[in-house]
């Protein structure tokens, strides 16, 4: 559908999905452009980020965040661009952070903006240096505790967590093995990310490949997929190992438990006699505390070249509903980001 002059694109919800979310969950509209009130910024969306969490803001199942409601707009993180401004502290021009979800154009109070500045690489502000890189910051050094020499296990080692997991794990000096889905992925968490392995979730013999990688077992395994590679993973935990717990992609569709024995007395076994600390997180609770300590760090690492992170880069607001469903599917290969707007 082409955009038009002073049109809104927006997709909004229009059915919950029943298992994986399919285009007929979803809704092109469009609307007009709305008009800035006193204190209100109108902001142009220039780039959507696409996350797994917003499977569950699909679903009315109890969570840490409401749902979206049938015909809202689908929430997301965006880059945006202020095109008008009743607001003192932002003028036209301004480029700034926000959660605009996915439409064209968005109001704000400008309570929920952050300031990007001059900056040849806005789409950073929605990977490393934002929401992503943030998580992967915070769950491998305040929960995970990675120590030197120890062993660092991430799942889905390509995308946009798990990538910036193993390389703060390598600065700080952890030998660390990484999980992706299929060989080019591997070879790129090798060749570019600088692993120093990567076991493919998708051969036959992956859990015994696993073992091979960590000989001396697992001091830290990074969760945010579940499934397979947890059931991997599990035997290899050292005493004392540290799971931290970001999602759990590999169960995002499911509207069941799987079929199969109850595993949770092996859990909690496991973590009982291993003296293992398995801590989930929303990254939410910790901007207001961690995230200047983060952004301070991440922005020298990447300016350095020790972090660096791909961007699966989709033009156009309306294939939005696509790509995220290949998200959920795997397909897509660094961070997945919709470019709406130059």
């Amino acid at each position: 559908m082409p955009q038009l002059a002073n049109v809104n694109r927006r997709i909004v919800l229009a059915s919950r999905p029943k298992g994986a979310p399919t285009p007929q969950d979803f809704r092109l509209e469009q609307t007009d452009v709305p008009t800035p009130g006193e204190g209100e910024v109108l902001l142009r969306t220039l780039y959507l980020s696409l996350d797994p969490y917003m499977r569950g803001r699909m679903s009315e199942a109890p969570s840490y965040a409401p749902p979206t409601a049938i015909d809202d707009v689908m929430v997301g993180g965006t880059v945006c661009r202020v095109v008008a401004s009743r607001h003192p502290k932002f003028a036209e021009g301004d480029l700034v952070l926000g959660g605009s979800g996915w439409q064209d154009y968005a109001l704000s109070n400008g309570r929920d903006l952050m300031p990007l500045g001059k900056t040849d690489h806005p789409s950073l502000a929605l990977s490393a240096l934002g929401m992503p890189g943030f998580t992967a910051y915070h769950g491998l050094l305040n929960i995970g505790e990675p120590k030197p020499g120890e062993t660092v296990v991430v799942a889905a080692a390509s995308g946009a967590v798990g990538a910036v997991v193993g390389q703060i794990a390598r600065i700080k000096g952890a030998r660390v093995v990484g999980v992706a889905g299929g060989a080019d992925k591997c070879r790129y968490v090798l060749d570019e990310l600088g692993f120093d392995a990567c076991i493919d979730r998708n051969d036959p013999q992956f859990a015994q490949q696993l073992a091979e990688a960590c000989k001396d077992g697992i001091d830290v395994y990074f969760e945010n997929v579940g499934g397979a590679v947890l059931d991997a993973v599990l035997p290899l935990l050292n005493d004392g190992a540290r799971v931290p717990v970001c999602g759990l992609i590999a169960h995002y569709n499911d509207e069941k438990l799987p079929a199969g024995p109850d595993r949770l007395p092996l859990l909690m076994g496991l973590v009982l006699r291993k003296r293992i600390r398995l801590q989930g997180f929303i990254i939410m609770d910790h901007y207001a505390d961690g995230f200047a300590p983060f952004y301070r760090d991440m922005s020298g690492w990447v300016a350095a070249g020790k972090v660096k992170l791909r961007e699966d880069i989709v033009d156009g607001l309306e294939n939005a509903p696509d790509a995220f469903i290949g998200l959920l599917e795997g397909r897509n290969f660094g961070k997945l980001v919709i470019h709406v707007a130059d």
